[in-house]
Formats: structure tokens, C-alpha cells, sequence
């Protein structure tokens, strides 16, 4: 069950609550001591940078920038940052970035009285939640690393980030190691409509297996798959599209950005009535794995709603059920 409430308010002090419980621990920014709990319970589950903001360039191998690096942390292989004062610290990418276009913004966003914050900045910026990753020189690939997908980006309130494969490249965990920010989806507040996963070698997201399990979503019983959001797993709605099959997904590009395919690195768990023989997974295009549910793709909601608790808390509105896709196929929550 959801903890997050659809009113902005209620929404927010909740999650200013938490950001002030853990900032006496974090000095360097507010994102950290929670959300590290929280992954290691799941783990025991010369480049010109161009003056137009938003455009990604391509690094070459001389340079005095930041180094990346790779190391095996507990989803597979992943992207480290390699030099400076990051050095050994997790690096992320989030699914609503697709520079010039990014979720992922230093545009401040208010969560309630007193409490502001943004979903990125500069390396040391402590009122970022995924603090970019910056470089004052083309980035060096350290083993393991193609120097063809380094790239960087120059980005207002931000400075010179680090890209991969067109990804930028995000800090979140306070300390070198783990690998707190597997897995958060923020649909709703703070809106970054994104999912967050680790970055591998190859450019692509770096998924853990995942769960799914039964929950009451808008009047049915739905299909929904256990993600981060607010240093605890939340059961979000997933959805299929009604042109795909099996074998091919038809929502690719901009449609993939308004909803994140259900990734996997490899046969999600599930809880009773859902039957382990109705799973799949299907290979996309990128190569990342995508789960099926009774031979269809299951994917998220970027723009997912909450209705509040008048207890308190709330659950995901499934909002996204009906939605017409761009080849005109419709998006359909997923029953057991």
C-alpha cells in the first residue's frame, strides 16, 4: 500500500518529514540514509561541450575529467564513478531523460512549508535528490568502460554532467558501495515521471528481478509491481497495450518515456492468486528485458495518480487505464 497521499500537501510533508529525518546524517545532501536501508533490503532480494544547453557531445579519450569505471554491485555489473571525490559511489539513470529533453530537472520544486527541493544540481548540491554527476573535463573510461558512449551535457543550474550512452549519469547514496537507487519510481511528488535503475557497460538500465502481486486498483483487483518510492516498496499499477503480442512491443521512443517498460533481470517473483507460469519476459530492441504477463508486455505509468486515505496514506489511481497509445492501441490495466 501506498504511503504518499493525492493531495500536494499532505504529499509533501510527508516526504519533507522524511528528508529532515535523514539530513542530520547527510551533510552532503538530503538523499542517502533512508533509501540506503532500503536497497540493502532488496539487495538481500577532449569533448566540446556545446553552448546550447541540453545537447549531448561525444568524448574523446585525452582528457583530465571524471573518470567512470565499472564495478559488480548486487544487480550485475554497473557504472562507478572512478575519480574524485565520488570516487566508488553508484551511478543512475532515469527513464524520463532523453536530453534535450530531461524529467530530471533543477527546477526547485516546494513540498510543503519550509521544505523545497530539486531533482538535480551540481555534484555537492544538498538540496538535490540525484545530485548530476559533473566533469570539468571530457569524462576518461576506466575498465570496462566504451569511451565511445561517454559523452557530456551543459546543463542550466546543473554545470557539465556526464553522460553514457546518451543517458546523464546521476549520484544518489551518501557513501562508495551501495546501491540505494535501484528501482525508485516518482510518478507524483516530486514529479520526475521516471524510473531509476543503475547503468551497465553497455549503456543500458541495470534492473533487479522484480516482484508482482495483487492489489485494489480503481474498483478490480490489479495486477501491480513492487517499487521504491519513499524508502519503502509501494505497489504501483502495471499495464498492457492491446497491439502488442508476445513477441513485440509497439511502444517504443516517446511512448516508452510516458510508460516505462516493466524491466527485469530475469523471472520476477509473484504472490498468490498470480501463477508463476503466466510470466515472461520479452527481449526489446535496446536489449533489456521486458516482463509479459499472459503474453503481454507489462509497462508503468509515468503520470500516476494517488488517491488519499481518509485514514491517511493512499493507493495508486490506476489513471492510466483506457489511455490510447500512439499506434492506437489502448492501455488496460493488468487483472490476475
Amino acid at each position: 500500500m501506498m504511503h504518499v497521499t493525492s493531495t500536494r500537501l499532505n504529499a509533501a510533508m510527508a516526504r519533507a518529514s522524511r528528508f529532515l529525518l535523514r539530513s542530520d546524517h547527510v551533510p552532503r545532501r538530503r538523499a542517502g540514509v533512508g533509501r540506503i536501508a532500503a536497497a540493502c533490503t532488496l539487495a538481500a532480494t577532449v569533448a566540446v561541450v556545446p553552448l546550447l544547453a541540453g545537447t549531448v557531445s561525444n568524448a574523446s579519450a585525452a582528457s583530465a575529467g571524471t573518470t567512470i569505471t565499472t564495478s559488480n554491485g548486487p544487480f550485475g555489473t554497473m557504472l562507478v564513478a572512478g575519480s574524485g571525490k565520488y570516487a566508488g559511489y553508484s551511478l543512475y539513470l532515469i527513464t524520463s531523460d532523453h536530453p534535450p529533453s530531461f524529467g530530471c530537472t533543477a527546477t526547485v520544486v516546494k513540498l510543503g512549508p519550509g521544505t523545497s527541493i530539486s531533482c538535480t544540481g551540481s555534484s555537492d548540491d544538498q538540496n538535490a535528490e540525484w545530485p548530476a554527476l559533473t566533469t570539468t573535463g571530457a569524462p576518461v573510461a576506466g575498465p570496462g568502460v566504451s569511451q565511445k558512449l561517454l559523452g557530456t551535457v551543459k546543463r542550466p543550474g546543473v554545470g557539465t554532467q556526464v553522460t553514457y550512452g546518451g543517458h546523464p549519469l546521476y549520484l544518489f547514496d551518501n557513501k562508495p558501495g551501495p546501491v540505494g537507487g535501484e528501482s525508485w519510481f516518482e510518478p507524483s511528488l516530486p514529479p520526475w515521471h521516471g524510473v531509476w535503475y543503475p547503468i551497465s557497460a553497455q549503456g543500458l538500465p541495470v534492473p533487479w528481478a522484480g516482484m508482482l502481486t495483487p492489489s485494489p486498483i480503481a474498483g478490480k483487483t490489479a495486477v501491480t509491481a513492487q517499487l521504491y518510492d519513499g524508502n519503502s516498496l509501494h505497489d504501483f499499477p502495471v499495464y498492457s497495450l492491446s497491439s502488442d503480442t508476445a513477441t513485440k512491443s509497439e511502444c517504443n521512443g516517446a511512448c516508452a518515456t510516458t510508460w516505462p517498460p516493466l524491466l527485469t533481470s530475469g523471472t520476477p517473483g509473484v504472490t498468490a492468486p498470480l501463477k508463476p507460469s503466466n510470466l515472461g519476459t520479452l527481449k526489446r530492441a535496446d536489449g533489456t528485458l521486458q516482463v509479459t504477463y499472459r503474453g503481454k508486455p507489462l509497462y508503468l505509468y509515468s503520470l500516476e495518480g494517488v488517491i488519499e486515505h481518509a485514514a491517511g496514506g493512499g493507493h495508486a489511481a490506476g489513471n492510466g487505464n483506457g489511455k490510447k497509445g500512439p499506434d492506437g492501441g489502448t492501455f488496460s490495466l493488468v487483472t490476475p
